[in-house]
């Protein structure tokens, strides 16, 4: 079968399809190149409960290293690509420099974000939510949204949960950038970094 798609054509497998977000040189690697969003599952029934039982219930951020830069890093904690801990969801965290936003995008799934630090505000469809650290903010299904750190001095640190690898697995698929994320930090804080106690 080698690598033909259904379409005929031939592709690497270590390589997304054609433009899915390589309009624009990409600071997640994540953006622009294959993830894996759900594992196989291969073996028998008593292999593979052994396998989940067998997993660590612990995880540490701090043993995963921030990417991204320079205004918006990350850590995917669980996902089905890092652990086999789950197959339906994924969780990560967000650190947003002073002053920062992320790109304007939209996805099927939703998603639940609990604010560790800081302050800000969302734009959803058009309709600003502002939230602070201790709250709940949740994007709704099929949603087009944005992130903002309205603390010009400070960052701010968003824990994201989503079903994004079930519906992915339904064949929920769609998603789209609309525009990329600020890729500069205000003067006076060009070497804002990440916490490194997280």
């Amino acid at each position: 079968m080698g690598n033909d798609t259904p379409g005929g054509s031939t592709a690497t497998p270590d390589l997304p399809g054609p433009k899915h977000n390589q309009d624009q040189e990409a600071v997640w690697a994540r953006w622009s190149k294959k993830r894996t969003f759900v594992r196989a599952l291969e073996g028998t029934y008593s292999h593979l409960t052994k396998e989940l039982l067998d997993q660590p219930r612990v995880y540490s951020a701090k043993n995963q290293p921030w990417k991204g830069g320079p205004v918006i890093y990350g850590k995917h904690i669980i996902s089905p690509g890092s652990t086999k801990i789950t197959q339906s969801i994924e969780t990560h965290i967000e650190a947003y420099g002073p002053g920062g936003f992320g790109q304007k995008h939209g996805h099927l799934n939703s998603a639940v974000f609990f604010v560790l630090k800081g302050r800000g505000h969302d734009i959803h469809d058009g309709r600003r939510i502002d939230w602070k650290a201790g709250e709940i903010m949740l994007v709704e299904n099929g949603c087009v949204h944005q992130h903002f750190n309205d603390d010009p001095e400070d960052e701010a640190i968003l824990l994201v949960f989503k079903a994004k690898p079930l519906f992915l697995f339904m064949h929920l698929l769609y998603q789209k950038m609309v525009s990329w994320p600020q890729d500069t930090l205000p003067p006076g804080r060009e070497d804002w970094q990440p916490p490194k106690d997280l």
